[in-house]
């Protein structure tokens, strides 16, 4: 049974998990997530997953290599998201990244962090669908989700976020 939410208790603050990674969306997300928890005096969450199912193929110093450098490369996206969010909304993201399988490290986070009361996608705008998270979603990989998620359209832009946020 998923824990309680604790988001709105004493001593707790609501929390909106975007998931940190390359798309052009991200940035959406992004977008929406750190108007809305300015606007509602809550925080947000970026998650960064490592998907390195080759490392375990690698002999011990190339898959060090290969997750440092994904590391690297996690960190520094997450240091221009985390720039971009103290710029629309003045607020500090918390940084998390994981190794695994992106639906379970969200999975897993939301269920240790009980402040997490909203996941916040964006919808991809290119001719390949919505994204591969939201078509995850669709198809009820993340049976186990225990709060509810936002899809921004990620065709809009920063004022009809705002609007909106």
């Amino acid at each position: 049974m998923p824990r309680r939410r604790q988001s709105h208790e004493p001593g707790h603050r609501r929390k909106f998990l975007v998931v940190a990674d390359d798309t052009p969306e991200c940035d959406r997300a992004l977008y929406y997530a750190a108007r809305r928890a300015a606007r509602t005096g809550g925080d947000v969450v970026m998650l960064s997953v490592l998907e390195l199912a080759d490392v375990q193929s690698q002999w011990l110093g190339v898959a060090e290599l290969m997750r440092a450098e994904a590391t690297d490369k996690a960190q520094a996206r997450q240091d221009l998201l985390a720039s971009r969010a103290k710029g629309i909304a003045g607020i500090e993201p918390e940084r998390l990244i994981r190794e695994g399988t992106i639906a379970d490290e969200i999975l897993k986070l939301i269920e240790a962090d009980e402040d997490i009361a909203i996941l916040v996608l964006a919808a991809g705008t290119g001719n390949e669908g919505p994204g591969p998270l939201i078509s995850s979603l669709a198809k009820g990989t993340w049976a186990g989700l225990s709060i509810p998620v936002t899809i921004v359209p990620g065709s809009l832009s920063d004022t009809e976020i705002d609007a909106l946020a």
